[in-house]
């Protein structure tokens, strides 16, 4: 993953203006992310803006400014204007599905509007007392009208790990039986509360794959919008090649060599890997390319 800095401006200064979004929706010039359900349209390979007036009913909150200047709102909403509804539906895409064709301003512009809407649709009324909220900060916080109290996105730490054998030369992967063994990918997992990031990549692999670790370094990280995750990208060495899948989350585990990674990665097996937009798939390839 990219370690230079977005280009997108997220103008968190101007936040705090309280008619911010109403003016910028009633402006010509600013571009609108419209997100529907966790998706976006794509139009080829570039993430669609459209004009405010394009828009229906929705929840609506400032992404910030585009390299040119241009401000950018966030329209999330279950219901759009025909210009917008009736595009075909596969144009309606996730960050799964167009994330690794997007260029990084589009990504990260994509990435954070559909985790800003989920947040906006699915946390309305006070955690604490049950009261419903009032958005502030340009669709950035909830100031509860009742209580008083103030609320925020959330984002859930989580590790995901690439394990390599002792002597460097196999790569450790495993199949989530959500996948249905279609898929095998790197090992990764929430963490707990009151447990450390290390704490929580020594327990997951312990758990999922019966595999204790020698070594441990951070390797990068990525937002990733479902629903709210912050994946933590390691690598790390076996202390040894015992391995077992856990039988529930994990129905298979595999030492790979660097040949079958190489194949995997050109989609040619003996396994499926995640897709390029994936943080999973940017460790793979990185081990795969160190002494490839």
């Amino acid at each position: 993953m990219s370690i230079e800095p977005s280009p997108l401006d997220r103008a968190g200064e101007l936040r705090d203006d309280p008619g911010l979004v109403s003016r910028l929706r009633g402006d010509a010039t600013t571009r609108v992310v419209v997100v529907r359900d966790g998706r976006a349209r794509i139009d080829g390979d570039s993430l669609l803006r459209v004009a405010p007036r394009e828009v229906g009913d929705a929840e609506w909150a400032l992404l910030g400014r585009d390299p040119d200047g241009t401000a950018v709102l966030l329209a999330a909403t279950t219901e759009t204007a025909d210009s917008i509804d009736t595009a075909p539906d596969e144009t309606w895409l996730g960050v799964r599905d167009a994330g690794g064709r997007l260029g990084r301003g589009d990504s990260d512009l994509f990435i954070e509007g559909v985790a800003l809407a989920a947040w906006l649709r699915d946390a309305p009324f006070c955690p604490a007392c049950g009261s419903r909220t009032e958005l502030r900060q340009s669709g950035w916080s909830r100031k509860c009208l009742r209580c008083g109290r103030e609320h925020f996105p959330r984002t859930d730490p989580a590790v995901i790990v690439a394990v390599e054998s002792p002597d460097g030369s196999r790569l450790l992967l495993g199949a989530n039986a959500t996948w249905q063994g279609r898929m095998h990918s790197c090992f990764a997992g929430f963490s707990e509360a009151g447990e450390s990031l290390e704490t929580t990549v020594h327990r997951e692999l312990a758990e999922e794959a019966g595999v204790r670790l020698s070594a441990l370094r951070y390797e990068s990280s990525q937002a990733w919008p479902y629903p709210r995750s912050l994946m933590i990208g390691f690598r790390a060495v076996a202390a040894d090649e015992d391995v077992r899948a856990d039988g529930e989350e994990i129905i298979d585990v595999r030492w790979l060599t660097r040949d079958e990674i190489g194949s995997a990665l050109r989609g040619e097996g003996p396994v499926g890997l995640p897709g390029p937009a994936s943080i999973a798939r940017a460790l793979i390839t990185s081990w795969y390319e160190e002494r490839a």
